[in-house]
């Protein structure tokens, strides 16, 4: 199907808009891809605040040079797919991750704040743990700082109340304590 120059220039700016948006993208290739499996892709992509188109890799390519980001010429000799990270890259990489587990997509590489990645990086960015994760790692550190600040903090002041408290029911001091 041809396209006419204004149709090719939308898809560049519909490109240009997607890389602009997103914190990182991530490209497989794909053979033999069916709608069943480009639908469940798509599925699990917007999850995670994801999305993932078929490009021309022409035109494509052409967004690339104008961003200055670098590739390698025969990379764009196979049916290409772009995996694109609005808010949280580690998530939308393990889903391309597993999406790449079938015979049908296969990771070539990826941007992160278009600095490429290679497919195995892309894979150890799959490992990471996801943004709610993270967030809650964090927060659990923070907490145990906060607790074991607080216990510190109150533990003499518990000891003084007990000696107190053992002094008003026995009206003698404990032993040892004087």
């Amino acid at each position: 199907m041809a396209f006419t120059r204004k149709e090719k220039e939308a898809l560049v700016d519909q490109y240009k808009d997607w890389v602009d948006n997103s914190k990182a993208f991530f490209v497989m290739s794909f053979h033999n891809m069916n709608m069943a499996a480009i639908d469940e892709a798509r599925k699990e992509l917007r999850e995670v605040d994801g999305e993932i188109h078929v490009v021309k890799n022409r035109l494509f390519r052409l967004v690339m040079n104008e961003m200055g980001m670098d590739y390698d010429e025969g990379f764009w000799q196979e049916n290409n797919m772009i995996g694109f990270a609005f808010s949280d890259p580690p998530s939308v990489a393990k889903v391309m991750s597993n999406i790449a587990k079938t015979s049908i997509f296969d990771i070539r590489l990826g941007y992160l704040e278009n600095k490429q990645l290679s497919a195995d990086q892309v894979k150890a960015l799959a490992d990471l743990p996801t943004l709610p994760v993270m967030q809650g790692i964090l927060l659990g550190t923070i907490m145990a700082s906060a607790t074991k600040l607080v216990r510190t903090l109150a533990e003499p002041a518990r000891s003084l109340a007990a000696v107190v408290k053992a002094y008003s029911e026995d009206g003698e001091p404990a032993e040892g304590i004087a």
